[in-house]
């Protein structure tokens, strides 16, 4: 291949990686609108935020359901998270593309 080749090869790949990733941000639920938290990560495989805020005190805490999960452990162990992540409309279960996106204020 030359290297025009590679290079439409290099920006086609580019395009889509970032039109996927445009997609998955897009059918995220919106950050939790908590003041006790600024800045929120999503994390996939669970399908919810997590608190990303260094000054707040919970920071590393997962949320859903307007409640602070201080563990993994807790979290999945809430019945309406079960629940949740039961449902059709659970976000979550992937890793790759899509996990670690941040969001709200600083992310």
């Amino acid at each position: 291949m030359n290297k025009t080749g590679k290079l439409l090869t290099g920006v086609l790949v580019v395009t889509v990686i970032a039109a996927t990733s445009c997609q998955d941000e897009e059918a995220l639920p919106d950050t939790p609108d908590d003041p006790s938290c600024d800045d929120w990560e999503w994390e996939a495989d669970e399908g919810v935020w997590e608190c990303d805020d260094y000054d707040s005190s919970y920071y590393g805490h997962y949320y859903y359901g307007g409640s602070y999960y201080s563990s993994k452990n807790k979290l999945t162990s809430s019945s309406s998270y079960k629940s949740y992540k039961t449902s059709s409309s659970f976000k979550g279960g992937s890793s790759g593309f899509g996990s670690g996106k941040s969001g709200g204020f600083g992310g």
